[in-house]
């Protein structure tokens, strides 16, 4: 295959323009193009009132590869395609017994359990909270009737907390061997559009993720794995600095010498647990801050321009970073355009924000999460756990604030500007529910952190016309952007650094971001552990 990269189109453009373009950069004939597929097409709106156009990464294969190499050598954008096909590294002897366990069915423990049953391992995942349709009813139950269900909910249960975000597939992690590909042709292979392997900026959505997530579950399943929900790891089994197993919430036992740790950000009595244990834990910087909501339309006219509401571009989003004088960065965190503002605590008496959208992106506001990095040597020294515990501080804080029902505390940006209270809400009606009690978010974060998002949103207002409107909503509070601490591990057998068999993995153990960079690393560890089993089995086998 040929690689063409920077081939730029006007929006709405036909097939056939997009053939005759290959044509003409590659100056072969129609009868010589023998196949197309778009790696990428994305489009560049940084530039105000300029022309937008597609600009493409295709792959194409052609009659006489070589000889069209060799004519066009001096060309930067057309070289051979590099092979994005994925391989696996290991096979399943026959007989194998042991099984692996893997903690948590979130994205990253999703594609550890995948990779693992089509090597042939047989994983046995354990989920604390229910599947996709269970967890969907107990968490709308938290939105609309604000009851928790502590084990089922935005962040407990099949699929992680990202089924219950914007669905993002994109990241900016480094992928030389193309696993993300992998990941995406899973999704798609389960249900996903196929447009996500192309579009800049893929998602799918909740409601369309929840299927997905299910469709993979069942693969597992037929593969010779096993999933159980409601099996809360309550103790971890060591034996002379190894794992050997594992205890559930029931008393029951598993056995095993193998386990990823593929736990959630909000997994605080795990991480309790495994402090206790001595596994080794390190804090880590994380950020803290509210959502803001803006019109949707407001954020397209500012980002598209004319363009605004062309079909063929959706919702737009938007990336913002200031660093204050105090030394703070504030920055814009999982933009969802045309989504809601939902409510993502887990834990009884404490309020949590998060931001969601569904497939079409089509709800009236746009938000994301306006927040500010704190690392534990300056912020919350004391140890692992100390992150955890002032997540938990802060979290309690918003609970008294909106009302002790769930209900979040919320101030309009003119107000917060002007260090007054709020009373009237302004024609921008927040989206989050149980709903928003408006008032004085000042005690809500630590003063720094007041301080520097106040210097930040008018400046973000000259990037973006509105974005410091007196109506804009500002809701509180968020506090699990990133996992407060870190299981970390050993950079080559990717293994707990003194608990050999454990396997710290994805956004809980601090080593993702977000689904596809969960999921990524999921592959990595079921790689590192299906190779770690044959290498042991072997030994055995010899002895």
């Amino acid at each position: 295959m040929i690689r063409i990269t920077e081939l730029a189109l006007p929006l709405g453009h036909s097939p056939d323009t997009l053939r005759a373009a290959i044509l003409t950069r590659l100056g072969i004939a129609a009868p010589d193009l023998l196949d197309l597929s778009v790696f990428k097409r994305s489009y560049d709106a940084r530039k105000k009132n300029s022309e937008i156009c597609f600009v493409y990464i295709l792959d194409v294969a052609v009659r006489d590869e070589d000889a069209v190499l060799t004519r066009l050598a001096g060309d930067r954008h057309v070289g051979r395609a590099p092979d994005t096909a994925y391989y696996p590294v290991a096979q399943a002897p026959q007989g194998l017994l042991e099984r692996p366990l893997i903690i948590g069915f979130g994205p990253c423990g999703l594609f550890a359990a995948l990779l693992l049953a089509q090597m042939g391992f047989r994983p046995i995942v354990l989920e604390r909270g229910r599947d996709v349709r269970q967890r969907t009813k107990d968490t709308w139950a938290l939105w609309r009737k604000n009851t928790l269900t502590p084990e089922s909910n935005v962040q407990f249960g099949e699929g992680g907390a990202g089924l219950f975000s914007d669905g993002k597939l994109y990241s900016q992690i480094k992928d030389p061997k193309f696993y993300g590909r992998k990941v995406m042709h899973e999704f798609v292979k389960a249900g996903a559009p196929r447009e996500i392997l192309f579009v800049s900026k893929p998602h799918i959505g909740t409601f369309r993720l929840t299927g997905v997530v299910a469709a993979m579950r069942e693969e597992i399943i037929a593969l010779g794995g096993e999933v159980r929900f409601e099996s809360r790891v309550e103790d971890l089994l060591l034996d002379n600095g190894r794992v050997a197993g594992v205890t559930l919430t029931s008393g029951e036992t598993l056995h095993s010498r193998y386990v990823v740790l593929a736990l959630g950000h909000s997994s605080r009595d795990t991480f309790r647990m495994l402090h206790r244990r001595g596994v080794f834990l390190e804090p880590k910087p994380f950020a803290i801050g509210f959502r803001i909501e803006h019109p949707q339309s407001l954020i397209d006219k500012a980002r598209l321009g004319k363009y605004a509401g062309h079909p063929d571009l959706g919702a737009a989003d938007y990336k913002l970073v200031h660093h204050a004088r105090n030394g703070r960065a504030v920055y814009s965190f999982c933009m969802c355009p045309g989504g809601t503002v939902v409510a993502a605590t887990s834990e009884a008496g404490r309020v949590v924000t998060n931001g969601m959208s569904q497939y079409s992106r089509n709800e009236r506001n746009a938000n994301a999460g306006i927040v500010v990095g704190i690392s534990p040597e300056e912020d919350f020294p004391g140890g692992p756990l100390a992150g955890v515990e002032l997540q938990e501080r802060l979290e309690e804080h918003a609970f008294a604030l909106g009302g002790e029902d769930y209900c979040a505390p919320g101030q309009l940006v003119g107000d917060f500007l002007r260090r007054t209270p709020s009373r009237v809400l302004g024609k921008v009606q927040p989206s989050y529910q149980p709903g928003v009690r408006l008032g004085d978010l000042a005690s809500a974060l630590p003063a720094y952190a007041i301080d520097a998002i106040r210097e930040a949103l008018p400046v973000f207002g000259k990037q973006i016309h509105g974005f410091d409107r007196d109506d804009a909503v500002l809701t509180g509070i968020e506090t699990r952007t990133s996992s407060p601490l870190r299981i970390t591990r050993d950079n080559d057998s990717l293994q707990s650094l003194n608990t050999r068999g454990l396997y710290p993995a994805g956004e809980g153990a601090g080593y993702a971001g977000g689904i596809l960079s969960a999921g990524v690393d999921g592959i990595k560890v079921a790689e590192a552990l299906a190779l770690a089993m044959l290498a042991d089995n072997s030994q055995e086998g010899t002895r």
